[in-house]
Formats: C-alpha cells, sequence, structure tokens
C-alpha cells in the first residue's frame, strides 16, 4: 500500500467547548474524501502558537499550513527559514488561477471583499482567511425599553444619550455601558473616523515605520470615552482587557449596553436568556457628524509554507478550500458566531432560514459592509485594519495609557503622546529582529498582553453568563 501523503496543519485552540473537535471531524472528512492524504492536525495555544512555529523553522520542520492571529499578520509577512528564504508563500500564487484543487472548488474569489482585502497585499492573498470577527453593540433591550430608548445608538452621542436615559431609570442599572480596554477598540473607533495607527496606509501601502497614537483621532475617542466614566456612564472594570468582567456585568444587568466582538454573540443571547431579558444587537457606533469611515476584523488566517512537495502543497491548499467551501463556513457560523466568509456561505445560511430564526447572526456581515450577492451592507468603505510589526505591543501600550487616564486621572495628550513613543520603540526593536533574524525575538511573536488571560476562555465565558440575576 503506498504511504499517504501528511499534511501538518497546526492551528489556534481558541479553548470554545468543542472547538478543536469540529477540525479533527473536519480532518476526517476530508481524509474520507481524500484517503491519498492524511491531515495531521495540531491545536496549540493561540497565544504561543506563532513563536512555536518559528522554533520548528528554526529546526528546519515547519507545518505546511499554520495558523496567525490576526496582529501578527505582519509577522508571518516578515518570518523566514533558518536559510533566510520567507517562510511563507502567497496562497493566491500558489493557487495559479485555478478553479479547483484535487476536486475542491477554489473559494478564494467568493471571500467577502473586506476580509479578502485584510490578508492581501497589493491585491495579493497572502493566507487564507479562517475566523473573522466584526465589532456590534449589543443592548438589553427590556431595560432600553423602560428608559424609553427605542432603537439602539447609532452614534457616540446616541449611546451618552442612551446612557442618561438609562441613568434616570429608578432601579436601573448602575451604569449605562461598557466595553473592554482592548486595543480592537482603539482600531475600530479610529476606523469609523478614517483615523490610522501607522503611516503609509496603516502599513497597507507600504511598511509601516512610524505609529501615532496621539492622533486627533484618537484622542476624540479617548475624550469621549473618559466623559463618559466621569460622567457615570461607562463601566470600568479596572482590568486589562476584562473581557469576562464586561460580558458578565451585562449578564447581571449592570449595563444596559455593551459593545463587543460579534464572536460573543451567542453568549451573550445564553446570558440574556439565563438572566430574563430580550436582548438587541446593532452596528458599532460611529462619531457625529462623520461619515462612516470603515471597519477592523479580528480572527485568524492560515499560511501556506514555501518549498512544499507538488503533492503536499495541492493537499494543504485543498484543505483549504474544503475548511471554507459554503457548508463548512455555514457551519463554522452556527458553531461559533464567527462571520460567514464567503458570500455562498452567507446565502447557504439564508436559505435555509437560519438568519430568520437568527436574525442578529446577520449584522457582522453587514458591519463589513458587503456579504451575499446583489444585496450591500451597511455601505460603509473596507477594511481598515492596521499592518506592523508587534502589533500586540502597540495594543499593550494603549490600553495601559487609556488606564491611566480612566483611573488615574492623566490628561490624554500627554498620555498618549507618552504611549506614541513607547508603541514606536517596540516597532523599532521589531524592525531590528526583522533585519538581523527573520523575526526570531518572542517579543515580536506575541499574540496578546492579556492580563486576564483566562477570562478569555471558552469554560470561563460560559461561568459569565451563568447565574445572571433579574432586577426587573
Amino acid at each position: 500500500m503506498t504511504a499517504r501523503t501528511v499534511i501538518d496543519v497546526w492551528v489556534a485552540d481558541l479553548t470554545f467547548p468543542g472547538y478543536m473537535d469540529r477540525l479533527h471531524a473536519l480532518g476526517a472528512q476530508f481524509e474520507e474524501a481524500h484517503p491519498e492524504y492524511r491531515v495531521n492536525i495540531e491545536g496549540r495555544d493561540f497565544r504561543n502558537l506563532s513563536r512555536e512555529i518559528a522554533e520548528a523553522a528554526d529546526a528546519g520542520r515547519p507545518p505546511a499550513v499554520a495558523e496567525y492571529y490576526f496582529a501578527v499578520t505582519q509577522a508571518a509577512r516578515d518570518s523566514r527559514t533558518r536559510d533566510g528564504r520567507p517562510l511563507f508563500t502567497s496562497v493566491q500564487k500558489a493557487i495559479a488561477g485555478r478553479t479547483e484543487i484535487l476536486g475542491e472548488p477554489v473559494v478564494v474569489d467568493d471571500l467577502l471583499p473586506a476580509v479578502r482585502e485584510h490578508y492581501s497585499l497589493d491585491g495579493d492573498l497572502a493566507s487564507m482567511p479562517a475566523v473573522v470577527t466584526a465589532m456590534l453593540i449589543y443592548g438589553n433591550k427590556t431595560v432600553l425599553d423602560r428608559a424609553g430608548v427605542s432603537s439602539l445608538p447609532t452614534t457616540w452621542g446616541g449611546v451618552e444619550a442612551a446612557c442618561e436615559a438609562v441613568a434616570a431609570l429608578e432601579g436601573g442599572p448602575s451604569h449605562g455601558v461598557t466595553w473592554s480596554n482592548h486595543g480592537l477598540f482603539f482600531q475600530q473607533a479610529l476606523a469609523v473616523q478614517g483615523g490610522e495607527l501607522a503611516d503609509h496606509a496603516n502599513g497597507r501601502a507600504g511598511r509601516a515605520t512610524r505609529l501615532d497614537l496621539a492622533s486627533s483621532e484618537m484622542l476624540t475617542w479617548v475624550g469621549w470615552w473618559r466623559e463618559l466614566h466621569r460622567k457615570g456612564h461607562y463601566l470600568h472594570t479596572g482590568q486589562i482587557p476584562g473581557w469576562e468582567a464586561n460580558l458578565k456585568a451585562f449578564a447581571d444587568q449592570d449595563v444596559a449596553l455593551r459593545v463587543t466582538s460579534s464572536n460573543d454573540l451567542n453568549y451573550m443571547a445564553m446570558a440574556a436568556e439565563n438572566s430574563g431579558f430580550e436582548m438587541t444587537v446593532g452596528r458599532f457606533p460611529g462619531r457625529d457628524g462623520e461619515p462612516y469611515g470603515g471597519n477592523i476584523i479580528a480572527g485568524t488566517s492560515l499560511w501556506l509554507a514555501d518549498g512544499l512537495a507538488e503533492d503536499v502543497q495541492d493537499g494543504a491548499l485543498a484543505f483549504m478550500q474544503f475548511l471554507n467551501n459554503p457548508r463548512n463556513a455555514a457551519d463554522r457560523h452556527i458553531a461559533s458566531s464567527f462571520v460567514p466568509v464567503t458570500r455562498s456561505s452567507y446565502r447557504l445560511l439564508e436559505e435555509e432560514g437560519w438568519f430568520a430564526d437568527h436574525p442578529f447572526h446577520r449584522l457582522a456581515s453587514a458591519q463589513l459592509g458587503s456579504y451575499a450577492e446583489g444585496q450591500g451592507g451597511e455601505g460603509v468603505p473596507p477594511c481598515r485594519g492596521a499592518q506592523f510589526g508587534d502589533f500586540a505591543g502597540a495594543q499593550d501600550v494603549m490600553t495601559r495609557a487609556m488606564d491611566d487616564v480612566l483611573a488615574r486621572g492623566a490628561e490624554p495628550a500627554e498620555r498618549f503622546a507618552e504611549a506614541t513613543a513607547e508603541a514606536q520603540a517596540l516597532l523599532d526593536a521589531y524592525e531590528a529582529d526583522r533585519t538581523a533574524r527573520g523575526v526570531r525575538d518572542p517579543q515580536s511573536l506575541r499574540v496578546e498582553y492579556f492580563r486576564d488571560t483566562e477570562a478569555y476562555t471558552g469554560a470561563q465565558l460560559e461561568n459569565a453568563v451563568k447565574g445572571g440575576a433579574s432586577k426587573e
């Protein structure tokens, strides 16, 4: 019997219940359809995976397919083998115009435009999107109705007005709104204003060399956030990032509004059901009087190792297409509320009645501006996500600066000017590592700066939504 071709696939274990079970089941289904292949899927801690891939590359044994968190996309682009060659090759170039690979239809042209753009450089799709999330606002409709707030706010001023109405309620929530002190919120707030963190169009029109964490758009966001906090409307948990605490506040009805990822949709719905209130969901609010400038996305993508044997490369590419075929992309959305990454998967969910039964699940696709064929989303420009080295370090710098503003009374302009200098030093260190070693320093490969690290595991999020007490 001829030995099967092995495809080593290292993925980020995002720790949600059943997450890896589903991926292993998909691997088995692919093997059944392609018995000449064995798909060796290894789930690894998403916080350490990019460093482990670099170590494997140094040993001359990188996986054929490697998953990277969005914050280390630049590091994936810059990574080198031990002999100095690029560690990964472009997925689009490897597909080479084919419409199917090993019988698996190629789906890259079906990707949502904003998603494809995020992982492309000069129009070339470097990696295959896998997990995709967008930013949304969630509301306790039961409380909002009592407060006379008939719809979710679509602007920052609307958020403040809703908070004032909630504050006037007798026996209402202690605060109007909350969100985590995490870099995603800064990035989305800049995107809706058309602002940027880095030069060269956020590192998308050329390599980012200068950062600015004290732009007018950043200070507008920070100043508004500080005022919400000063007026007693914003619940500051004191944690960085505080995902679990913020989710628990919504579950316990200590807030009427929560801004968070579309990834939390299933957990937020569970919180509302457990606590006996009705939930409503809308897009991330924009700045008053300004056009809605764009969005960012979070999540992961799959990278294809360079220099693979032809049979291994074709198997790896075919497996990527299989993971994102309409059925599998739709099922990933149903299981985890991740954005259905292709138009076809969105249409399948629509045809099967999923969105009719779960209308809020449409909103993440709408947030990104384009989804099913013949339909538009919110009509906003495409993705404005930044690309630069040590993104996680910059996120940590801005969240610490914000904590100083909220908890210790630091002046935003001064504190975020200091943050710019800190973040610039981290980017300069990354660039030195890239030039000298091809991205090997653990600091260059870090994914997140979670201080309450365990608070973003699936088990912890489930605990946060249990036992929420009704305040009606």
